[in-house]
């Protein structure tokens, strides 16, 4: 068996083939026409087996498929349902907030009344005559008729005429000197009578006695903390607002990336101009949800509704508000960090500052928001407003750009532009004046840095729009003010040197 052959194994493993099989194969009538036709119909069939077979495959395919796309869609269906019933609630939250803070504003707690005071009999007369409070009165208004009368243009010695305006601050120091001398004192000790104190005579030709309350409120101060209050009610509501959080980042960014992209090539800054008008109509749009909030909160004057304003509305969007000021306070930056070695990069910035101020569209009852932007300067450069004190604090670098800005901003021409100027020229004048009628052992250095800041490469157009008056107005700037000034620092010597630049390069003899 050793020796045997592997075929007969694999003989007895495998059986021979059909003989009938093979006999077909070997059959003369293999090559017939009919087998032929046999051989085609059993193929076609077979065909005809595959492809159903693969249709239906493909059917059964096709329908996962379907199912699958149909489930991805319901449940993208039920994700947005659930975002928007999120916003919802959301919105409901926060106007039941706004509806409680509202009524928590109405609320009032009604106060006591006056104690009566207590009369004695024995003097009739101070009986009958009620204390004088300074209001109310008949001789309350002759004040104000005779301190508001406009009086004729003062004429200087040259013969050039000069604005009242420019003595302004003179003349309120004068009322002010005849107030505190007239007013009865507030701590007088009371008369052993017991009646109430009887008004001081009226003298002859002197003004009517006022009496004043405590000193006024620096709007632009409170103006500017209620924007920091601003700010962090803007960070509450995004804690609750997911596309607040998302979006007032981005906005903020862009905002800061276009004032930072502004160069002083005409024609260079429209991308830009661009961009943040479309930053701030997509805040007030309301497409991005944010509450709603009292724009006068931040302005300085009293407004009701205007025909034809586009926003006569009690609230705006606080978004917005949010974006005025961060356009506000980069302005600002721009005027420090970049105006002082090089002030004509601060035209540019002024031009974009008065457009957005300007515009119709960001209008409250027909009027400028201008006050948010002046309540930064007012912070950043006291001096401006009449304001001066340690010349610790204040660096010249800084303050010289703020100025240049200053005069950017407020001597723009709008003669040819159907909008209102926000920031118009005769605030110039006013700055101008407060400072320069500075007594002469006030003036600081400080403010002869802001002083020629403000005129330096803008005195072609502070003539443009006043003249005569304004050329007067810089001899008093930058030859009678350094020369009064009881200390001589670098800042008076920089004023008297700009009047020299002024004669040598433009021919304006001072």
């Amino acid at each position: 068996m050793t020796g045997s052959s592997p075929v007969t194994r694999r003989s007895r493993q495998w059986s021979s083939p059909s003989r009938s099989r093979v006999s077909e194969f070997l059959a003369e009538n293999r090559h017939t026409e009919l087998s032929h036709q046999d051989a085609l119909a059993a193929a076609q069939a077979e065909h005809e087996r595959v492809r159903d077979a693969a249709i239906k495959v493909f059917k059964d395919h096709e329908s996962k498929e379907e199912r699958r796309r149909f489930q991805e869609r319901q449940e993208i269906i039920i994700q947005q349902q659930r975002r928007e019933e999120e916003r919802i609630r959301n919105e409901e939250r926060l106007r039941a907030e706004e509806e409680r803070l509202r009524a928590l504003k109405l609320t009032t707690v009604p106060k006591l009344p006056p104690e009566a005071p207590t009369v004695f009999s024995s003097t009739s007369t101070s009986t009958s005559t009620p204390p004088s409070s300074g209001f109310g009165s008949s001789n309350s208004t002759r004040p104000e008729s005779l301190i508001n009368k406009k009086r004729p243009d003062i004429t200087t010695g040259k013969g050039i005429t000069r604005p009242r305006r420019a003595i302004c601050i003179e003349r309120a120091d004068f009322t002010e000197q005849h107030v505190a001398q007239a007013k009865p004192s507030l701590f007088a000790t009371s008369t052993t009578s017991g009646s109430f104190p009887k008004p001081p005579a009226p003298q002859p030709n002197s003004l009517p006695t006022l009496t004043t309350s405590k000193p006024p409120v620096d709007q632009y101060v409170v103006i500017h903390q209620r924007l920091k209050k601003l700010r962090a009610s803007l960070a509450e509501q995004a804690k609750s607002l997911p596309l607040l959080k998302a979006r007032m980042g981005d906005m903020r960014r862009e905002l800061r990336k276009s004032l930072g992209q502004i160069v002083t090539e005409k024609g260079g800054n429209r991308k830009q101009i661009a961009t943040i008008q479309a930053l701030l109509q997509e805040s007030l749009s309301g497409s991005v949800p944010s509450a709603m909030i009292d724009p006068s909160q931040f302005i300085t004057d009293q407004r009701g509704p205007v025909d034809g304003a586009l926003h006569n509305e009690a609230q705006l969007p606080s978004l917005f508000l949010y974006l005025l000021n961060i356009f506000a306070k980069t302005i600002i930056n721009q005027f420090i960090n970049e105006c002082g070695a090089q002030p004509k990069a601060a035209d540019p910035l002024g031009v974009i500052a008065a457009q957005v101020f300007s515009n119709k569209t960001y209008l409250w009852r027909g009027k400028t928001l201008v006050d948010i932007l002046m309540a930064k300067y007012r912070v950043a450069c006291p001096v401006l407003f009449g304001y001066h004190g340690s010349e610790s604090t204040e660096q010249g670098h800084r303050m010289k750009g703020l100025a240049v800005g200053y005069a950017a901003v407020s001597l723009r021409d709008f003669s040819k532009s159907p909008n209102t100027n926000p920031w118009p020229p005769s605030k110039y004048w006013t700055t101008l004046a407060r400072i320069v009628n500075t007594p002469p052992a006030e003036i600081s250095n400080t403010q002869c840095v802001v002083l020629r800041g403000m005129i330096e490469i803008y005195e072609e157009r502070f003539i443009y729009f006043y003249g005569s008056a304004a050329i007067a107005a810089l001899r008093l700037a930058l030859v009678d003010f350094p020369n009064k000034a009881q200390a001589k620092t670098p800042g008076t010597s920089g004023l008297q040197v700009l009047a020299q630049i002024l004669k040598r390069d433009i021919g304006l003899e001072l």
